[in-house]
């Protein structure tokens, strides 16, 4: 079966194609088992190496969450190093997304055999109501 063109916008793609190779570059180095905070240190160490503009541990205003990080004020990254990532984290990088009024957010688990980053789309659709 062909595969067909679809009108789907892909968001930031080259940018996340850049994100997802630093972090395959981070487990590559860490392998697997390493902790959350050891992942996030060598992200950041990566992210140094470019030219790519982030922030690290942004809180989120009115809580004491904190995004792990936010890519060129585009992409909010989520950091795991768990067995399996659960519903909970998608709602929580969901909200993020809402509050930051951000389009696009990567959820990425480190522990995972293969680095697959979830990619967490913030719908801007409106519906107006015609009376």
């Amino acid at each position: 079966m062909p595969i067909q063109k679809t009108d789907i916008e892909i968001l930031y793609p080259e940018l996340s194609y850049i994100i997802t190779g630093l972090c395959f570059r981070v487990q590559d180095k860490l392998g697997r088992f390493a902790k959350e905070k050891q992942f996030s240190d060598m992200l950041e160490v990566e992210l140094k190496g470019t030219n790519i503009p982030f922030v690290r541990e942004f809180t989120v205003e009115g809580t004491s969450n904190r995004v792990d990080f936010i890519i060129d004020s585009k992409i909010l990254i989520e950091v795991k190093a768990k067995p399996f990532v659960s519903k909970e984290e998608y709602y929580q990088t969901k909200r993020y997304l809402d509050i930051l009024d951000l389009r696009l957010g990567l959820l990425i688990n480190f522990q995972s055999k293969y680095i697959k980053p979830q990619r967490i789309i913030r719908s801007t659709n409106t519906f107006v109501s015609s009376s």
